[in-house]
């Protein structure tokens, strides 16, 4: 596939050296979460900079950065993903790869994948329809914090914005 930045890029045959944070911030803030199934826009990029913010400042760039495989698979709404053991497949390879390209660890921390959980109830008290249905997440409740919903050029700059604060962080 061409990325954002006109780079070539095999999503099923990724390599951390054809990873760039301009193409991950860029689709992320171009992805709508929910496929689409919002109030509002409210984009990847932008819940990746809340993950980023509120799972801890050891695993802020891994909270940032885990959801960096929808940039080049797309994001898959859950009832459909868990049917789709290739697609998974490669979403984990894919986010492995990009750990990999900012020098983390490959496994995404539980401390980004409770915070992700936290926010998701998050998102869906302020940007889905309210139903009666009950969503089963293990966690304790939502975040405390009010969603912006920033158009996509907002979110890819604050996106970009995170990612070197964080990267200068760690030099």
């Amino acid at each position: 596939m061409q990325t954002y930045s006109g780079r070539r890029f095999w999503p099923l045959d990724p390599r951390p050296e054809d990873v760039a944070i301009e193409d991950i911030a860029h689709a992320l803030a171009m992805v709508c979460r929910f496929g689409g199934h919002c109030l509002r826009f409210y984009s990847v990029a932008e819940h990746s900079i809340y993950v980023s913010q509120h799972c801890g400042e050891a695993d802020a760039l891994a909270g940032l950065l885990h959801d960096g495989s929808e940039a080049y698979l797309l994001d898959m709404v859950r009832p459909v993903k868990r049917f789709m053991p290739d697609y998974r497949a490669a979403e984990e390879r894919l986010q492995r790869v990009v750990y990999e390209a900012f020098g983390l660890d490959p496994v995404t921390p539980a401390a980004v994948k409770r915070t992700d959980m936290a926010l998701l109830l998050t998102e869906r008290a302020q940007v889905m329809r309210p139903t009666d249905e009950i969503w089963s997440v293990d966690v304790d409740g939502p975040l405390d914090i009010p969603l912006d919903c920033h158009p996509p050029y907002t979110a890819k700059t604050l996106f970009l914005d995170r990612f070197h604060q964080l990267m200068q962080a760690r030099r």
